[in-house]
């Protein structure tokens, strides 16, 4: 294998996992937006008010994506193991 295959091969894991991870850090920036408005508006600095619903926020999409990152995860692997068994000629 040389270099380049390699560095595409980390290109296109990284990106993927960018992909994947995406949904979930958009759902978190926006509970802990609102999390911290709350917190600004009623003036209570209670560390749980942030931490609580950032944790029902993911559970809740990690239920929802289930299906979806599943399938999209199987289907990279089975794209890079493919990938994998052509470079070794």
């Amino acid at each position: 294998m040389n270099p380049e295959l390699a560095i595409d091969l980390f290109k296109t894991t990284v990106l993927y996992a960018l992909y994947v991870v995406s949904p979930f850090l958009g759902a978190m920036l926006v509970v802990g937006l609102l999390a911290s408005l709350f917190q600004s508006i009623t003036s209570m600095q209670e560390n749980t008010l942030t931490f609580a619903p950032k944790l029902v926020a993911l559970a809740g999409m990690l239920v929802l994506l289930a299906p979806w990152l599943l399938r999209s995860l199987t289907e990279f692997t089975i794209t890079i193991i493919g990938r994998l068994a052509t470079l070794a000629h």
